[in-house]
């Protein structure tokens, strides 16, 4: 399927597989093509693509929708992601990650717009911890943190679904949002679970999760409250995060309390 992805891309230039999973992402030249997992809702999918194409400067545009042996297949402008240099250099760009979620939070969800699918992950999730045999000294406390979560809020607000610091690129040298599989209306706060949890649990340096949180906040957003953003966060969707998709901070966050002691040294997802 790698050489039917690239020649849906129409471009020279070298071959590049960024991912294989459930998903089958691959580079040609300056296009991107994306393999979505089979069953993908086809409806659901094409909503959220002409939602993220009315987001000029928040989100990467789409190129295309095709289909390939039963799957569905996006094209997209390549992008340049988050780096290990970035990294180093102390300029990963958590202003920037901040300050997009803020933009698109302020968007009304257009009509017809499936609802964010962070939310409906976490049954399946659950479901997956359950049948992985996983020892109980580490499931228990994920099930105790699932345990106590509150029923989903609601909201009209436009929401990501499944933010974290992979989901932002540079193309022609804005950054911008990408991914918009879980693009829908939602809570808000859910797209800031993921890097609350993660300096909850002291894997985030308080630093960074300041620069995130005060460029949200200055740039209007309105997930959580300025003097007191933990009365959204806290036992809220901070709490699922490491449950989920991540894996190392299962024992750590599963309050979603302030750190009470200095948090380890940060190191980026791979």
């Amino acid at each position: 399927m790698i050489e039917e992805l690239a020649r849906l891309a129409r471009r020279d230039g070298p071959v590049t597989v960024l991912k294989q999973t459930r998903v089958l992402v691959v580079r040609a030249g300056d296009v991107v093509v994306k393999a979505h997992p089979p069953g993908t809702d086809e409806h659901a999918l094409r909503a959220r693509l002409d939602a993220a194409g009315n987001l000029p400067g928040v989100m990467l545009p789409p190129l295309g929708l095709e289909r390939l042996d039963g799957r569905l297949v996006t094209i997209w402008p390549a992008g340049e992601p988050l780096t290990m240099a970035d990294v180093d250099a102390g300029t990963t760009p958590w202003e920037e990650g901040g300050r997009l979620l803020a933009l698109l939070h302020a968007r009304r969800a257009p009509a017809g717009l499936p609802p964010a699918g962070g939310p409906s992950r976490l049954p399946r999730a659950m479901a997956d911890l359950a049948a992985a045999g996983v020892p109980d000294q580490v499931a228990a406390p994920i099930r105790a943190a699932y345990a106590t979560l509150p029923q989903v809020r609601e909201g009209g607000a436009l929401t990501h679904g499944d933010w974290h610091l992979g989901q932002i690129v540079r193309h022609d040298g804005a950054w911008l949002l990408i991914d918009p599989d879980d693009l829908g209306p939602g809570d808000p706060a859910w797209d800031l679970a993921r890097p609350a949890a993660w300096y909850a649990a002291g894997l985030l340096d308080p630093r960074d999760w300041e620069r995130f949180l005060t460029a949200y906040l200055a740039a209007g957003g309105t997930a959580v409250s300025a003097g007191d953003p933990w009365r959204e966060l806290d036992g809220r969707p901070g709490r699922d995060r490491p449950t989920g998709r991540d894996g190392g901070g299962h024992g750590g966050a599963g309050g979603g309390n302030r750190p009470t002691t200095p948090p380890r040294p940060w190191c980026p997802p791979v």
